[in-house]
């Protein structure tokens, strides 16, 4: 299946037309949960906390595979960063492997200012921050994610991150 590029505009567009239509279309009778979608997206919430929080003690292991187990395993995952994108999860933990080697450079990873948005019963979008605290200094940034319900459970199937510049800390009074 060809990947076609299209304007975010478009795109955005696109996406919350489907997903309303999806919605629309399928009601709350639809849902597997005959609670219907409020306690699902409830239960899902604390999926993709605890998929992040999963990650983030992975991570804090100097776990590379373990924080990797976030994302889907498959060739259709894709990284956009800094330094490009990234298509594959394979090519996904390389680059990790590669910019974070050791330990001192992987640091101690949190999240938080968690938005999360469910665009379908198995689709969400998450919104939120990241710190890293290293001894060569602190990193902060911001991310969004595509994360998909498989049949493994919640993946990352889209990752966008990106470093945002740290306020310098007002000297106290």
């Amino acid at each position: 299946m060809a990947t076609k590029r299209i304007g975010l505009g478009n795109f955005l567009g696109a996406a919350l037309a489907g997903a309303l239509a999806g919605a629309l279309a399928l009601g709350p009778g639809a849902y597997p949960n005959s609670a219907g979608p409020a306690k699902r997206e409830s239960s899902s919430t604390g999926e993709l906390q605890a998929l992040l929080e999963a990650q983030s003690a992975a991570w804090n292991r100097g776990d590379i595979e373990g924080f990797m187990a976030g994302y889907w395993r498959s060739e259709k995952t894709t990284f956009a960063g800094a330094k490009g994108v990234f298509r594959g999860w394979q090519a996904l933990l390389v680059r990790y492997h590669r910019d974070y080697p050791d330990r001192a450079a992987m640091g101690t990873l949190s999240f938080s200012d968690l938005e999360i948005t469910f665009l379908a019963p198995d689709a969400a979008f998450v919104l939120g921050q990241w710190h890293l605290e290293r001894a060569s200094g602190p990193v902060d940034g911001v991310f969004s994610l595509v994360v998909r319900k498989v049949p493994e459970g919640w993946r990352i199937i889209h990752d966008h991150t990106s470093t945002v510049e740290t306020a310098p800390k007002k000297p106290a009074a």
